[in-house]
């Protein structure tokens, strides 16, 4: 978990989470943390820690050893839960810059589409008024024709004026002869006067509406500027969006370039540092040079003193020259300090860049080596849940198998307004014993108390949810590919129906049909994370006056005629068979392929329309056939190749009434015989399992014909009796309740596991 100490890095600190508990001596003490307290370890610490031996007192002293032990594992336990912290974090950060992004690209395709959407109306806006404008230059040039065209009139009856001005000077002449010519006249020139009047009116109005519509048109171009300008300013904000986004993914790629940056800097410290040596060899050569110019003046200064003996003149130039020189000499001398101190600033910054990755590459290969661990970790996990969820299948199968293959459940329904009894006349109570308690009933008939066992019992105060809380598992073992068969039996009236479909609109009313899809639903698509696919097909039917009806289909009349042909559809032949695999099925019986619980909320609609029922004196809309809900499961895991087949039957059957009760005559008559005929059948069928007779009777009805492989094959199945509560239903209850009893103590074959993947078609099996 630890890399190798580095000889720069003197200290690394490690803020884990306190799990209460300090390190053993020898290890620094927690400090205060944001939850418990905080560790802090140096690098020799972890390493003493990974190297640390566990010692007792003796070779003997295994209690000390497993002491010392338990808290060395809680140490590496602090470790790396400090690490998987670390990790989630740089997790956290990474999503959130991610997320910064996303919403910054959101932001701005929302504002360029605002842009494009305030563009399209400036433009819509400028061609309408664009368009305003082309009509009222057509209507204004109109109206310009007009006034010419009056104007051309005004001019005619001018002309006809002077024309009757003269007519008037000639007839004034005859006026003594012709006096009616005369007087007509003068109505004619009235008249003229008049149109030049309206004429002239008619012209002031022409010049105030062209006056009004130039000052309309003014208008117009002043509102198509103010447009022109606003698209201007859209454009230029469009414009200066689309920057701040541009600069929002600059400052993007330069967090993502920043040690790419770092690299490329140090090789531009290496490059300096090995240009400033150059310069440095350079100075010191000239230094060199300069000291050797030096010793040759000074060389030529002796040789001058000794032959020429100049003056002391020439002799003081020369050393004021020697002095320059030094002066040069010094000052070199101090750049050449400037460009070492600069070299090993230089250095200095190198060997720092230089710790920096070596330390960002060790975190590196750490998170890598923590991440490949993490990765095996998880593998270990889904290989563990794999192997978990077949000994959940072999351990669910095995309670259930000892629990008993046909259970029993017996429920009570409350207590009516139209059963006409008062809470004093209590026939059923439940013992209270810790033997008895939630599996015992007691109903009382004449005075005398007979006592039942089932393996669940369910007062009138129990929900559908606790109802189906117990079955769920028995649900479960429909996917996990056993043969399920669960149905409801009692007399007319005493909530079967209620129990099996409930009220699907309701949520808390809902029944264990609907709540059973659901649950098998649900935990498909759950397991698809684990490899599996499932492929499910349902369908439908009715037993009615001992004929198979197709819920299903689209050709058949509505469920509430039921003086309709018995097949209910022209050229079927619902034939109940078995194959040499212990399945059944039923020919020409229509199969539909369901994907969600809304198909099959729609299915169970469908068949409740279909379904036969009728009005009695014992219930207001009595089931008068046995309904039968099948679903078959196939599923397919691609990881493990494993492949399981199962099935769930879900059966409400009709309910069983006296005729001196019931009231029953014609029809109504026709389908209790059938119906009681049917129930006892089943009756028969129970006695000869209880006796474990050679021969069992199942081809007495159809009923227990299709029942077949539920009561003496291999499946998982439950009843639930129900029973009225009313002191008129004792007889009824009584009876019920001790059929039940035999069909607790039935005993059928074990469940096997349909785990053959075979292709689905048009037979579906009811085993």
């Amino acid at each position: 978990m630890v890399g190798p100490a580095n000889s720069g890095r003197t200290r690394q600190a490690f803020s884990v989470v306190n799990a209460g508990q300090d390190l053993a001596a020898g290890y620094p003490a927690s400090t205060a943390s944001s939850e418990c307290g905080g560790i802090e370890f140096t690098l020799e610490d972890v390493e003493a820690l990974l190297n640390e031996k566990m010692k007792g007192k003796n070779k003997f002293d295994y209690k000390g050893k497993c002491e010392q032990m338990t808290e060395y594992v809680k140490k590496l336990r602090l470790c790396l839960k400090w690490f998987i912290e670390r990790e989630d974090n740089h997790v956290f950060e990474q999503e959130k810059l991610k997320n910064m992004v996303e919403s910054t690209e959101k932001e701005r395709d929302e504002l360029e589409m605002q842009m494009k959407n305030k563009e399209e109306e400036a433009n819509n806006i400028i061609a309408e008024l664009r368009k305003n404008y082309a009509s009222l230059e057509a209507r204004c040039t109109k109206e310009e024709a007009d006034k010419l065209a009056a104007f051309e009139s005004n001019k005619r009856e001018k002309d006809a004026r002077v024309a009757a001005e003269s007519a008037k000077a000639s007839l004034s002449d005859e006026l003594k002869k012709t006096c009616e010519e005369l007087s007509s006249a003068n109505q004619k020139i009235s008249a003229v006067n008049e149109m030049y009047k309206r004429l002239q009116e008619y012209n002031t109005s022409l010049q105030q509406y062209n006056s009004k519509l130039q000052t309309e048109v003014a208008s117009s171009n002043e509102t198509l500027k103010r447009v022109e300008k606003e698209k201007a300013a859209i454009v230029e904000n469009l414009s200066t969006l689309r920057g701040h986004y541009n600069s929002l993914q600059d400052q993007l790629t330069y967090s993502r370039a920043s040690q790419e940056e770092a690299i490329k800097q140090r090789e531009a410290l290496v490059n300096e540092v090995g240009s400033l040596r150059g310069e440095l060899l350079q100075v010191r050569d000239d230094r060199d040079r300069q000291l050797l110019q030096v010793q040759t003046l000074s060389a030529e200064v002796v040789k001058y003193q000794e032959n020429t003996g100049k003056s002391s003149v020439e002799l003081d130039n020369l050393m004021i020259k020697s002095s320059a020189l030094e002066d040069t000499c010094s000052s070199q001398r101090n750049q050449i300090q400037t460009l070492q101190h600069q070299l090993a600033t230089a250095n200095e910054k190198l060997q720092r860049v230089d710790l920096s990755v070596l330390q960002t590459r060790t975190e590196y290969e750490e998170q890598k080596k923590v991440i490949e661990d993490l990765n095996n970790c998880l593998a270990d996990a889904e290989l563990q849940i794999i192997e978990a969820d077949k000994l959940r299948k072999k351990l669910h199968n095995t309670i259930l198998e000892l629990k008993g293959n046909i259970r029993v459940f017996c429920r009570v329904r409350p207590l009516l307004l139209d059963d006409g009894a008062s809470s004093e006349t209590t026939v059923i109570s439940y013992p209270t014993s810790t033997e008895a308690l939630g599996r015992g009933i007691d109903i009382v008939q004449n005075g005398q108390k007979h006592p039942f066992t089932f393996d669940q019992v369910f007062s009138h105060e129990a929900s559908q949810q606790d109802v189906f809380v117990e079955i769920s598992q028995l649900v479960q073992s429909a996917l996990d590919g056993y043969k399920v068969c669960i149905f409801a039996y009692g007399q007319t009236g005493s909530g079967k129906t209620y129990t099996m479909m409930g009220k699907p609109e309701a949520q808390e009313q809902k029944g264990l049909i609907p709540r059973s899809l659901e649950q098998i639903f649900q935990i498909s698509q759950a397991l698809i994370s684990q490899g599996w696919k499932y492929k499910m097909q349902a369908s439908m039917l009715e037993i009615y006056n001992e004929t198979i009806r197709d819920l299903l289909s689209t050709n058949r009349s509505n469920g509430s005629d039921i003086s309709r042909a018995d097949n209910g559809v022209a050229g079927k032949q619902y034939a109940i068979k078995h194959d040499a695999n212990g399945n059944t099925y039923v020919s020409d019986l229509t199969i539909v392929d369901v994907c969600s619980i809304n198909e099959i909320s729609s299915l169970l609609w469908q068949a409740s329309q279909n379904r036969s029922v009728g009005k009695t004196q014992m219930n207001e809309q009595s089931s008068r056939s046995h309904f039968v809900f099948t679903l078959r499961i196939s599923g397919v895991n691609e990881s493990t190749e494993q492949q399981v087949q199962g099935v769930l039957n879900l059966i409400d059957l009709a309910g069983s009434e006296r005729l001196s009760k019931s009231g029953s005559t014609g029809d109504r008559l026709k389908e209790t015989q059938a119906i009681n005929l049917s129930l006892k059948c089943l009756s028969d069928v129970i006695f000869s399992l209880a006796k474990k007779e050679d021969h069992v009777p199942f081809r007495n009805s159809k009923l227990t014909y299709l029942l077949q492989p539920c009561l003496g094959g291999d499946s998982k199945t439950l009843m639930f009796v129900n029973i009225s509560p009313s002191p008129s239903s004792v007889g009824e209850s009584l009876c019920s309740l001790r059929f039940a009893a035999r069909v607790n103590a039935c005993e059928i074959g074990i469940p096997r596991r349909q785990t053959n993947m075979r292709p689905l078609d048009s037979r579906l099996s009811y085993g």
